[in-house]
């Protein structure tokens, strides 16, 4: 049987109904006008009806993993994080044994780190949010979603999330999520899988050095291809990289807070004070049970730099991201059921190279860590973050007190607008008055805000030949990911590792 698309525009209350009835394979939400409309693409037959949403029709051609045991050819991967998993999984599609180095845990004795961390009771700079087995986005949040339709086959990317154990919904919610809780499962099939078939991963191995995978320890030609997906927070490795000769460049990055709204406030901002009117009919639930709690996506310019909005979470958690014990960086998270009374999402500014005096290529690190030791500070105990009510932020006054915020190591009251540094701070006030004309309300002391935010990207690149993909200086490397400075979450991390792996593959 030929099937088609069916395109069309629903109030959320017929939006339901279809979505009961019909294979669905696209859904987005537009709240940009008074009536919140759904859109949605579904499935249909040769005579243009739409197929019931239980009929047993194949959305994707399921991947075809070799057995790689005894393969001739072998690669190796530095990082267990979207870039190199997806690699590793692009090679077993072609014969070609993935060994994977990961500096990390896995996801379960990752897990115990992380409620040790949250409790306050230490870090471990090798298993924390940023580093262990799936990198960072597996206890972030779980979006997949990415601006760029020029990366790769996005389609097949989400298919390889789903066939690990996504739900439906990452095949056709326009902005997919798959949550905190979630993911690790997924990542851990992924790792059995790439064992199963003769992959290897090894676990506790931060490589300090590249030397043992050359010819010869002064040689820049690797014996066997190398993928480099360090992810942005090793700047241990960036600086091991420099001093063997790799080549480095500064790069623009953001950095700024996470703020911290009650969901219901942004619901009201963004849903224009729509509720129960247009729910599915027959039930009762709030609009936001069927459409999800509200989301949004600001941007405006002060002072020719970028101010915008970065990893926003509804019904989220503020985490802390930092890797080491004298900084304080935070970061959010989202569980699957997106059950939280909170709205949080990164408030960055945009830096470039030129704003950070020096020729340093690592200039931009040395900014992030000093920001991040500040922080640390100014939190005055391990892992407390630095806080201040948004509208005292703006004002210039301290905040006397503080609400109740999902950051579970505590919060300390902290002038922010004190010694954030001006080309930041202030850009921030000015960005945040942008944001509350747009939507009257968002500016208040109900939202707090939380320092700092400092790794909503790389502030490094590892050139590399736009053809081959492969280092500028040093054949058979093939930096990629976020920690190359080409990508910029879980879908863009995955797509340029995929990428990287079809390079040497074909």
């Amino acid at each position: 049987m030929q099937t088609q698309t069916l395109q069309l525009i629903l109030s959320p209350r017929d939006a339901w109904s279809a979505e009961q009835k019909w294979r669905v394979v696209k859904r987005s939400v537009d709240a940009r006008q008074r009536e919140l409309r759904v859109h949605l693409t579904v499935l249909t037959d040769d005579k243009g009806d739409p197929i019931a949403k239980d009929a047993p029709i194949p959305l994707y051609n399921p991947p075809v993993f070799q057995d790689v045991h005894n393969a001739k050819r072998s690669v190796i991967i530095i990082g267990a994080g979207p870039a190199g998993l997806f690699a590793a999984l692009t090679l077993l599609e072609h014969g070609i044994k993935p060994i994977i180095y990961e500096r990390g845990k896995d996801v379960s004795e990752r897990k115990k780190d992380i409620a040790l961390l949250n409790r306050n009771e230490g870090l471990n700079p090798e298993s924390n949010y940023c580093f262990g087995e799936g990198g960072a986005g597996t206890f972030s949040d779980g979006k997949l979603f990415s601006r760029s339709k020029k990366r790769g086959n996005m389609q097949r990317m989400m298919e390889l999330f789903h066939y690990f154990g996504a739900s439906d919904t990452v095949l056709y919610e326009a902005h997919a999520h798959i949550g905190s809780d979630k993911l690790p499962g997924i990542i851990k099939r992924m790792r059995e899988c790439i064992i199963e078939h003769g992959g290897e991963i090894h676990f506790g191995c931060r490589v300090d050095s590249l030397r043992d995978f050359r010819f010869e320890s002064s040689d820049l030609r690797f014996k066997t291809p190398v993928i480099l997906a360090i992810g942005h927070s090793a700047h241990d490795t960036y600086r091991m990289l420099a001093e063997e000769g790799i080549a480095l460049e500064t790069k623009g990055f953001a950095m700024g807070v996470r703020i911290e709204h009650p969901q219901a406030l942004i619901n009201k901002l963004m849903y224009k004070g729509l509720t129960s009117n247009s729910s599915p009919k027959g039930k009762e639930r709030n609009l936001t049970d069927f459409v999800g709690n509200a989301s949004y996506s600001m941007v405006t310019q002060v002072d020719g730099r970028g101010v915008y909005s970065f990893c926003m979470c509804p019904d989220g958690h503020i985490v802390p991201a930092g890797s080491s014990a004298d900084s304080c960086v935070v970061n959010g998270m989202s569980a699957s059921h997106r059950n939280s009374p909170y709205a949080n999402s990164g408030m960055v500014v945009q830096i470039n190279p030129e704003d950070i005096p020096g020729d340093d290529p690592l200039r931009g690190l040395a900014f992030q860590e000093t920001l991040e030791r500040m922080a640390y500070e100014h939190g005055k105990a391990p892992n407390m973050a630095p806080c201040q009510r948004m509208k005292d932020f703006v004002e210039g006054k301290e905040s006397n007190s503080l609400p109740n915020c999902s950051y579970l190591p505590g919060v300390v009251a902290s002038r922010l607008d004190q010694w954030l540094p001006a080309h930041i701070g202030k850009r921030l006030q000015q960005g945040f008055k942008d944001f509350d004309r747009k939507y009257p309300g968002f500016l208040t002391n109900d939202a707090v805000i939380l320092g700092v935010e400092s790794r909503s990207s790389s502030a490094v690149r590892i050139p590399r030949d736009p053809e081959t993909l492969q280092s500028v200086n040093t054949p058979g490397l093939y930096p990629c990911g976020e920690g190359a400075g080409y990508a910029g979450g879980i879908t863009s991390s995955a797509l340029d590792g995929i990428n990287a792996a079809l390079k040497i593959a074909l």
